[in-house]
């Protein structure tokens, strides 16, 4: 497997990503990594390579800047917050990580996709509102709320969200106001799955209620989770 840091500019910013792929023989399609509010680290960096070993060119991008690092819920806030507040220059950051995928060599800029994890979540969800060229996205225990709805007509992207039952990010009103938007925006094809007693941050090992008692890793929800993006990518990718 190939791995190499990816240096591309995006709002003024350099960004650090982080990229990984097999060998393979011709064109293959591409899959970002979105990262969590800490910033991007180990965890991403680790679905990217596990999306090379199934065959895909994968882009753990930077939304960041340098791959600067949270270190405390505050700079979370402070870094999270800052970018929601502007979706504009969210969703500026997230499309200069889908060129710089689509332009390498061994991609097929055709068949692409992106998924993201809490923070990560909703920037793919931005893409897709935005209308972005891609053939799926996929939230995993993502914030679902928006400045910027989705517009009829505006999604070409098939829409996953995996969501935990009992994540106080994303609350049952939150869950039915996305609904909402989705059916408002006539997106042809679009999932929600809520996963029963699972919490915030269920796909990351590392969450164990420390940093915020909310975000819990759930073995179950994490395997199940995983299997329903494979599916869906075997179907459109």
């Amino acid at each position: 497997m190939h791995t190499l840091d990816i240096d591309y500019a995006a709002d003024g910013v350099t960004m650090r990503g982080y990229l990984a792929f097999d060998e393979g023989a011709g064109p293959r399609p591409g899959v970002l990594v979105f990262h969590e509010g800490l910033g991007l680290g180990d965890f991403a960096m680790d679905k990217a390579r596990q999306l090379a070993s199934l065959g895909y060119v994968a882009l753990a991008a930077d939304m960041f800047g340098e791959r600067r690092q949270a270190r405390n819920l505050q700079e979370v806030a402070t870094a999270v917050g800052g970018l929601r507040a502007e979706p504009e220059r969210l969703r500026a950051r997230a499309h200069a990580a889908v060129a710089t995928l689509a332009a390498l060599p061994q991609v097929d800029a055709s068949r692409l996709a992106a998924i993201g994890f809490c923070f990560g979540g909703s920037v793919v969800l931005e893409l897709a509102r935005a209308g972005a060229e891609l053939k799926a996205v996929v939230s995993f225990h993502g914030v679902l709320a928006t400045k910027l709805p989705a517009q009829e007509g505006q999604v070409k992207a098939s829409v996953l969200v995996l969501t935990g039952a009992e994540d106080p990010l994303a609350p049952p009103d939150q869950v039915a106001s996305f609904e909402d938007e989705m059916r408002a925006a006539r997106v042809a094809d679009w999932q929600v799955v809520s996963y029963g007693n699972t919490l915030h941050g269920f796909a990351n090992p590392a969450a164990d209620g420390s940093m915020m008692r909310t975000a819990l890793y759930d073995a179950q929800s994490d395997r199940r989770s995983w299997a329903a993006m494979r599916a869906l990518f075997d179907e459109v990718l």
